[in-house]
Order: C-alpha cells, then structure tokens, then sequence
C-alpha cells in the first residue's frame, strides 16, 4: 500500500501543516481526526489496515489531515469569537491548500468528506457548506451542535454566538437554509450517519436527520448497539460505509 507524509507552511493558518495519503487511485477520502487527534490517528487506530483491500485495489485513496483543535474550539484562553475564526482558518486551509493537492494527484471526481466523532463535525459542517465539492458524506459519532451542553462535553462558546458560529453549525444554519442550488447539491450527496444508540449525541444525530428529511435530503442514520464511540467500532463502520 502506498503511504506517503507531506508538510507545508500554510498560508490560511500560518504555520506548518502536515498530512498522510493512502493510496495510488480511487474515491479520494478526506478524513478529519477525533478532538485529541493527529494527521496519524487514523493509521494508528488501525482504520488503515481495516481498509487496505480497497485501498490496494485503487478504490480508495485517503487524506489524514491534522487538526488545530488546541488554537480553535478547545482553546480556552481565547475569546469564543478568536475560537471560531481559527475554525474558519482552518476550513480555508481545506478548501485552498489541502483539496487542490488532491487535486492534483488525483482527479477522481468523487471526494468524500469523512470524519470521527469531532472530525465528524468538520466533515458535515464542510459537506453542507460546500455540496458542490463532495459527492458523499461518512461520519460516525458525531457532534452537530457545538453550542450545546451534553453530558460532560460542555458549550464549546462559553455561551457566546454569533453569525459565524450560527453558519458553521449545521444543526442551526440548516433549518433555515433555502438555497435552492445549495439544497439540490445536497441531494445529489451520498449521506451515511452513524451513531450508537448509547452515545451521548444520539439525539444530536436525530435533531439533524429530522432537518434533512424535511429538506428533502435523502440520507441514511444508521445505529449501532452500545456507545459505539471508539476505534474498535470505526474500524468496522468503515470497512462498511466508506
């Protein structure tokens, strides 16, 4: 299997980035880490190994990202509204730096933006946001609504909110959205939700199919026993939906 390490200055974030690529050929998988993630979690919880049939047959070719989790959400000392701009920042850094080096090595038309429990997140938030740039959307364990107290994951804003946070979360900008060619670009997505039917954002997960369903975006939520919230979990989900 084809394994290869890049790093570059980002000019959207300012400093230095690295990724993982898996792969020769195929779909091309944008794959976002977990809260406490790296650029290697995804090699590290075995998911790699899970998917290696595909990715040696040309089906799959995978993107590890890294996070900035420590400068954006989970960065306490910063103001919420400094927490949601390195959010944006970051997301810049995905649509102009990470998806044209895709591009360029791949030209596959279907991308899939994928992502685990907080990469869950970013890869809806990303998907919603810009339709036009994925043709299908995984994500397993995921938290929609950063905003919320839940269990022991606490309003990520301190209470704060504003039109950013508003237009990258997808609980609440969705309800609301009414663009019509945004709104078909959704429904030409592929959408796989999971969650476990014990995890703590289960009811986060149904708040969102519900929205889809009254926009009329085809979508599948699909539930596992237990929380179903770790790595011996994922590596199965994905052999099996991406």
């Amino acid at each position: 299997m084809q394994r290869e390490y890049h790093k570059w200055w980002s000019e959207q974030l300012q400093k230095d980035m690295e990724l993982l690529v898996f792969g020769h050929a195929g779909a091309k998988v944008l794959v976002f880490p977990t809260r406490d993630g790296r650029f290697y979690e995804y090699e590290n919880l075995g998911i790699v190994e899970a998917l290696r049939y595909k990715i040696e047959q040309g089906w799959l070719q995978l993107y590890c990202v890294d996070s900035v989790y420590a400068e954006s959400f989970y960065c306490w000392w910063a103001h919420p509204s400094g927490r949601i701009q390195r959010h944006i920042a970051f997301e810049n850094y995905i649509l102009h730096e990470v998806l044209p080096f895709m591009e360029s090595k791949n030209q596959h038309e279907c991308v899939i933006a994928h992502g685990l429990s907080l990469g869950a997140f970013h890869a809806a938030s990303i998907a919603f946001r810009h339709p036009h740039l994925f043709k299908k959307l995984v994500a397993f364990s995921g938290r929609y609504d950063l905003t919320q107290n839940v269990e022991s994951f606490i309003d990520l804003f301190d209470g704060f909110y504003n039109d950013d946070i508003y237009f990258h979360t997808p609980n609440h900008f969705l309800p609301n959205l009414d663009c019509t060619r945004q709104l078909e670009e959704m429904r030409e997505m592929e959408i796989i939700l999971v969650i476990g039917k014990e995890d703590p954002f289960l009811e986060n997960n149904e708040y969102l199919s519900s929205i889809l369903r009254e926009k009329g975006i085809d979508h599948q939520l699909l539930y596992w026993d237990d929380r179903a919230h770790s790595g011996q979990y994922w590596r199965r989900m994905a052999t099996l939906y991406i």
